[in-house]
């Protein structure tokens, strides 16, 4: 399980192989991934929700928005609990990484051109390797919908 630590610290998820980061702020913790319960008529990239401790909360499928194909869920994939806006979500990814503080992660220089792309927050260097930061308010919007209504923004 990953605790927020603070909001200098990024928790790093993988998919495909893919690293990206989160705030995380904005992360309650990670779990393994258990089955979910369909909804009719949910929205692209709403796979369903899950029960946690008696609260129901929806789970998103991000590969899409990292241009990656959507695939039946792994025994060894997780959900990462977070807050998008004022929404809880579960965010599955194939793995948690790691939480590293801002500190120990170079900021990238010269992507202002990426900052927004696609909810890009910032982009780092973390262990060599080049790591989008996301801003997940992006992921959905905060503002309360109609009862039932769940929508990814694009």
């Amino acid at each position: 399980m990953v605790n927020a630590a603070s909001s200098s610290s990024l928790a790093i998820f993988a998919l495909d192989g893919v690293r990206f980061a989160l705030g995380a702020e904005v992360i309650e913790r990670v779990v393994r991934a258990v089955e979910v319960s369909p909804l009719a008529d949910a929205p692209p990239g709403v796979l369903g929700v899950i029960n946690l401790h008696g609260r129901i909360i929806p789970v998103l499928d991000i590969r899409p928005r990292f241009g990656l194909p959507s695939r039946e869920i792994c025994l060894s994939d997780h959900f990462v609990i977070a807050c998008a806006g004022e929404r809880e979500v579960a965010i599955l990814v194939d793995a948690a990484l790691d939480v590293v503080s801002a500190g120990s992660a170079t900021e990238a220089v010269a992507v202002d051109a990426l900052t927004g792309l696609n909810g890009i927050e910032r982009v780092v260097v973390q262990a060599g390797e080049i790591v989008p930061v996301h801003d997940l308010s992006r992921f959905m919007p905060a503002e309360p919908r109609k009862a039932g209504e769940l929508k990814l923004v694009a």
